[in-house]
């Protein structure tokens, strides 16, 4: 029996309980992202390389999170349901590893302080699969309806930029604050408990579909040859894999951008100008949706995203107006992407169901979660090394080859990413009518039980 309402329309309030917890989880990744690399070197002194060592251990270990978070979650039978035992659980442990990675004792100094910042990173990224791969996993299960599921993860993609902003605003004090460190512990216990508090009101609150336990896959690996065997799900995860590339140069390489090639800007401005666009055209994308459909909407932002910030090539010292201006476009295309690509993925686990019998909603987020991450670590090493060979040093002034390397990789690199990740999404071909095939099917095929 069916615990959701079954109206295709879900009420606000259910929206609301299940996307708040974003807020506090946003917050914390885009402050990681954001913030960590510049606090590693600027403020702890630590060398660039060695950041980018911790992340992409980080990303290998993801490798193995990933997918076991997926299938343990997938796979979960209780009287609480699938997802809630694991919300529930690792709600705690994770606003612990976000304060430790902010928290390395003073007294530690070179491997010390490289091996405690490797442990924080590395268990805040583990921990931090285990929340949102069931939570977003949940997401999709609130709904089977085409249009639907992209007002769901269009509120997620609300709350996660609400979280976002604040950590901008939160950076904003912080990058004029005189004792930065102290200020970053304040603020990060303060947001660790808000997290924590909503994610388990929200796993005491909202209720799960049981006609979906004892539905998930039989075997670990069986979930990825399923997905290497579903042509949706290769072609969007490759996609989201590219665009996911390009996207996190924004919070990666901001910072640098804004000091030492633009001079002249703020880039918590830089940055919140981005997430108030990503926010505030949510509502657009969502009925833009319906009328252009999921592939041709995302398409046109993928495009637009590329030109963005292909045009960033061009700004030089003191263009501080066309900055903002290119930083807004850029958060509105890039918005669309994080709105449509999770409905996408919803409809692509449909259409595994009928080809399988099994609900894989787990297993489908972890993949693509693992690609996201990947993707943010992987824009961080070669941010690291690509600063240290070309003669960086913190907190001075950049000779031309180190401003050469901030641009290109600032500009170029994305530019590239989104255009070959939408020539590639053209072939997508899980449209609105061959969803509503695939659920016809599945309703047929459910109905004896």
């Amino acid at each position: 029996m069916q615990d959701l309402p079954s109206s295709p329309r879900l009420p606000n309030r259910l929206l609301w309980v299940y996307s708040v917890p974003t807020m506090g989880i946003g917050f914390m990744f885009f402050f990681v992202v954001l913030y960590l690399m510049k606090y590693a070197t600027d403020v702890l002194l630590m060398a660039p390389a060695a950041v980018s060592v911790i992340f992409g251990v980080s990303r290998v270990l993801d490798a193995v999170t990933d997918p076991l978070a997926g299938y343990f979650s997938d796979r979960t039978r209780s009287r609480h349901g699938r997802r809630r035992p694991w919300l529930l659980g690792a709600a705690l442990p994770l606003g612990l590893a976000f304060l430790m990675i902010w928290a390395a004792p003073l007294a530690l100094k070179g491997a010390g302080l490289v091996a405690w910042m490797a442990v924080a990173v590395v268990t805040f990224y583990a921990v931090m699969t285990l929340v949102n791969v069931p939570h977003q996993s949940w997401g999709a299960e609130l709904s089977e309806d085409y249009h639907e599921r992209t007002r769901i993860f269009g509120r997620r993609h609300l709350m996660t930029n609400v979280g976002t902003v604040t950590a901008v605003l939160c950076l904003f004090f912080i990058t004029r604050s005189d004792e930065p460190r102290d200020l970053v512990l304040l603020l990060t216990a303060i947001f660790s408990v808000f997290t924590v508090v909503t994610i388990i009101a929200a796993a005491l609150t909202l209720r799960e579909r049981t006609d979906f336990q004892g539905r998930g896959p039989q075997a670990v690996l069986g979930v990825y040859r399923d997905l290497a065997r579903n042509p949706h799900a290769r072609l969007i995860m490759v996609v989201f894999f590219i665009e996911s590339l390009g996207g996190a140069t924004i919070g990666v390489l901001t910072p640098y951008m804004a000091q030492y090639v633009i001079l002249e800007i703020s880039f918590p401005l830089v940055v919140l100008t981005y997430m108030i666009a990503s926010t505030v055209t949510v509502p657009l994308w969502t009925a833009l949706s319906q009328r252009m459909g999921k592939k041709a909407l995302w398409l046109c932002s993928m495009v637009v995203t590329s030109l963005g910030f292909g045009c960033f090539f061009f700004v030089g010292e003191g263009d501080v107006a066309v900055s903002y201006v290119l930083a807004f476009i850029l958060g509105a295309a890039g918005g669309c992407g994080n709105v449509i690509a999770p409905s996408v993925t919803s409809d692509v686990v449909d259409w595994d169901e009928l080809e399988t019998g099994e609900r894989k909603e787990g297993g489908y987020f972890a993949a693509f979660s693992f690609m996201q991450k990947s993707a943010a670590g992987i824009t961080i090493m070669i941010t690291g090394f690509a600063l240290q060979l070309s003669g960086y040093v913190p907190n001075a002034p950049q000779g031309e080859a180190v401003q050469l390397t901030i641009r290109s990789l600032y500009a170029l690199f994305p530019l590239s990413c989104y255009c070959i990740g939408a020539l590639l999404f053209t072939r997508f071909s899980l449209n609105e009518e061959a969803h509503a095939a695939v659920k016809a099917a599945l309703t047929e095929r459910r109905a004896p039980s």
